[in-house]
């Protein structure tokens, strides 16, 4: 009888989500902080799954050789673009940041930001139709709110480490760096929804970032957890699933994050006169300040070694600080990365927000932003301008009536 060989192949599936100061300290009052954060065995072993890469390593065949299968997305959006920017209105923009954006952007589907972070005004706005649209799925710059939110809550400090496996462990300086999932999946089910929400909408998500800004629209914050088959709480916090975030609004948080905690309205002078005209128009304050340190190491981290270390190809002469993110949606793929130069004379926040196909992820839009601050340096941006005012004591509040 002729004998028959019998094959099995295991296909693994992975896992991944297919004014008044405003008190941002607690919702539940003082808690101890915790230098560790349990986890029970059934949660443990789903960090355990996470914490593993896309690529899994399967055994086939009788001869027992082990290969690793990876999965491949496929996208239809163009990474590229032509004459995008026609329609800008930049009268009352800054010429050399400007320059400094379109030339970095280059080709690239996608727009950029810059921002001067304390006073709200926009430097530069290049492809202001993608700036100004409802936005798209934050992917991992939604950390920076969930870590804000758990450093407020007492949850963790920055050293405080969570069990991601029997033999892994992180704290939040590595989590921000590397852009762990498992990580920020864990700080979500430990915050749950009611607080995640509280604390993203403090820090401007779900509400318009400009102030009288023409043709801006409004990105989207679910009223409630998003389904559990999508990931629930967990994927909203380390993917942004079932968020959508407009380029203006991460400009926005950020900028409160390199001025210590003032939320101001963005503006974007059409003219020369509306430029020397201006006046800052402050939404909130919040109560971060103690809590910047505590972030800062993560997302100076991120660019020194970890996800937006392409950022150092271009520019090593200030300290930059920010957060990459990257996925994808219905074939199109987002990067994302939100950036502040912390230097002796002021700072400088620059969003790069790109769209497209396979050559856009994250630490494409953090290298774009390397070629902005070299331009910048070279142009003596950052030692022609004095030292910006940081007081806002004398600053009035606006209140909102979008």
């Amino acid at each position: 009888m002729l004998g028959f060989l019998v094959a099995f192949i295991l296909t693994v599936l992975p896992e991944y989500g297919i004014g008044a100061t405003v008190s941002t300290r607690s919702l539940t009052g003082r808690k101890p902080k915790s230098q560790k954060v349990s986890e029970t065995p059934r949660a443990r072993k789903r960090l355990t799954r996470l914490s593993r890469s896309r690529a899994r390593t399967v055994r086939a065949g009788r001869t027992g050789r082990r290969h690793r299968r990876r999965y491949y997305e496929r996208f239809t959006a163009n990474s590229f673009m032509e004459d995008s920017f026609d329609s800008d209105v930049t009268a009352g923009e800054d010429p050399i940041v400007r320059g400094a954006a379109v030339d970095a952007l280059g080709n690239m589907n996608g727009t950029v930001l810059a921002i001067e972070p304390t006073s709200g005004r926009v430097l530069a706005m290049v492809n202001q139709k993608l700036a100004l649209s409802s936005g798209a799925q934050p992917c991992s710059t939604i950390k920076l709110s969930v870590a804000l939110a758990a450093l407020s809550e007492d949850l963790i400090t920055k050293d405080t480490e969570i069990a991601l496996g029997r033999r892994s462990r992180m704290n939040l300086t590595t989590a921000l760096a590397h852009s762990n999932n498992a990580y920020f999946e864990a700080l979500g089910r430990k915050l749950g929804f009611e607080k995640v929400s509280f604390y993203a909408h403090q820090f401007g998500l779900g509400e318009l970032a400009g102030y009288n800004i023409p043709g801006e629209q409004l990105g989207t914050y679910p009223q409630q957890e998003i389904s559990s088959k999508l990931g629930g709480v967990g994927k909203m916090c380390s993917f942004g699933e079932g968020i959508s975030m407009t380029p203006l609004q991460l400009g926005a948080m950020v900028s409160a994050i390199a001025n210590d905690g003032t939320l101001y309205y963005l503006q974007h002078p059409n003219t020369a006169d509306e430029v020397a005209n201006f006046e800052p128009r402050v939404k909130r304050h919040l109560d971060i300040a103690p809590l910047i340190p505590e972030i800062s190491d993560g997302m100076a981290a991120a660019v020194s070694y970890g996800t937006a270390r392409s950022l150092r190809v271009n520019f090593n002469e200030e300290e930059i600080l920010g957060k990459t993110g990257t996925c994808s949606n219905a074939g199109t793929r987002y990067g994302w990365f939100a950036s502040y130069a912390k230097t002796d004379v002021g700072r400088i926040v620059v969003v790069v927000f790109l769209q497209g196909g396979r050559p856009t992820f994250g630490p494409k839009a953090a290298e774009i932003s390397g070629r902005i601050y070299r331009s910048l340096y070279d142009h003596d941006f950052f030692m022609a301008h004095p030292t910006l005012p940081t007081d806002t004591a004398n600053v009035k509040p606006v209140v909102s009536t979008q």
